[in-house]
């Protein structure tokens, strides 16, 4: 299963956001028990999770949690085409989350995980919290 991470979810795991970096941490370490599950995210989810990383901890500190982050999860490519595909979705509203979307559908995931459901109104494929997912379908 292909899941693609929003950066709420990243942020939650590199800051140990309460209460749900128990469950985002569980989502992060699924590849690691169950070779069955593949994690993306997208560079723009990576610099939004370093952002709010480095409010946190520091500079320093932030980049190491990334470059650690991202040696975990596959990161997917946000080219012509998604943006193409957002500017003619009349649907989105919220251009960056329509660059998360069609950056997931790109890299063929079955699932987009995210703390704002209602930010993925438009999503044809399944969206979860990582609550949800951890609880409910996994």
């Amino acid at each position: 299963m292909n899941i693609f991470l929003d950066a709420n979810i990243l942020v939650s795991v590199l800051n140990h956001e309460m209460p749900t970096f128990s469950y985002s941490a569980r989502v992060m370490s699924l590849p690691t028990f169950r070779s069955n599950f593949k994690l993306f995210t997208s560079p723009i989810c990576l610099s939004i999770a370093y952002y709010f990383s480095e409010k946190k901890c520091g500079n320093r500190k932030a980049i190491e949690k990334i470059k650690i982050l991202s040696n975990q999860i596959q990161i997917t490519s946000i080219g012509p085409d998604e943006l193409s595909a957002v500017n003619n979705n009349k649907k989105i509203n919220d251009y960056e989350h329509g660059l998360q979307y069609y950056a997931a559908l790109n890299a063929h995931c079955d699932i987009i995980i995210t703390e704002n459901i209602d930010d993925f109104f438009f999503s044809e494929i399944p969206v979860y919290t990582s609550k949800d997912f951890i609880l409910n379908v996994l």
